[in-house]
């Protein structure tokens, strides 16, 4: 019941985050994160899409309204929808929507004389996410899977160097791996975040937010090289034994609730921190080429 409360909060953060960031072109949209919303009587605003407070409508709306976790009052106009995923609408006297009224957990009041041009319906987003739940962890997870094994081929073909510098810097400085780790994981979407709150740097925010999908894919897998490294070291020196082992390792892991995202957590964030420690020591002058170890002593090298 945890985990999947916990991923479907994820997956509505998520998509409010895409719907905000596709609607807040226009200078009189309203998207929030978290604090709430307000369109005072009198004053005309856009798209309404906010993830965490209350949303009052006093004035007029445009186009749709969208709260994720807080209650909506409406005494003023909305032209387009009102979605109300996890808390209750409260619709006054004064209150008119032209298109549907959708809401999630709560139902909607409506005050005599509060009008809706559309249908009310209760989208039972709940049922669906636990009906469904283990079948949307398991695409999840399959998708993960199979998209982290393509970049860690990738990674293996076309840079290899860095995979080795990574884990050196694992080696022989995992402190200042984890503490860059850490700074990166929090600062980075923190960044984002604050973009995406001051509006006028949204543009800015959602590249940033895309751009950390593929950056964490390749941290994720080169913490699973490493692994895998540590574990084949006196078997086998093949940079593909050791992506298939560690890959392997973690994703069995993943399968484990809660215990398997903190593992995902930690690998991806000690594998922040191994590339930005590696990528600092080869910017430095005379920084010299990383190679792979020798085997143990005793046991012939396989074919790479």
């Amino acid at each position: 019941m945890f985990l999947r409360q916990g991923v479907r909060v994820i997956v509505v953060a998520v998509l409010g985050l895409l719907v905000g960031a596709g609607g807040a072109s226009a200078a009189t949209d309203h998207v929030v994160i978290t604090g709430g919303a307000v369109v005072p009587a009198g004053q005309t605003a856009g798209d309404v899409v906010v993830l965490d407070g209350t949303v009052r409508i006093a004035g007029h709306v445009t186009g749709d309204v969208v709260s994720v976790s807080g209650p909506v009052r409406v005494t003023g106009r909305v032209d387009g929808d009102l979605i109300a995923v996890s808390d209750r609408a409260l619709l006054g006297s004064t209150a008119r929507v032209g298109g549907d009224l959708r809401y999630g957990d709560e139902r909607p009041v409506l005050a005599r004389g509060a009008r809706v041009g559309g249908k009310i319906s209760n989208e039972d987003w709940a049922d669906a996410a636990n009906g469904w739940g283990w079948v949307s962890l398991l695409g999840w997870w399959l998708a993960v899977s199979v998209s982290t094994l393509i970049v860690g081929a990738l990674l293996v073909l076309l840079a290899p160097t860095a995979l080795y510098a990574a884990e050196r810097a694992v080696r022989e400085r995992l402190g200042a791996t984890v503490a860059w780790g850490v700074a990166i994981a929090i600062g980075v979407p923190l960044l984002a975040v604050l973009a995406l709150i001051t509006l006028v740097g949204i543009p800015f925010g959602v590249a940033l937010l895309l751009a950390a999908v593929p950056v964490l894919l390749v941290a994720y897998v080169t913490s699973a090289w490493i692994v895998g490294r540590r574990v084949l070291r006196s078997r086998s020196t093949s940079p593909w034994a050791a992506l298939f082992a560690g890959w392997g390792i973690l994703r069995l892991l993943a399968l484990i609730p809660v215990a398997g995202a903190l593992v995902g957590l930690a690998a991806t964030v000690v594998g922040l921190g191994a590339l930005a420690v590696a990528l600092w020591r080869a910017g430095r002058p005379g920084a010299s080429a990383v190679r792979p170890e020798p085997p143990a002593p005793g046991r012939p090298a396989p074919a790479a």
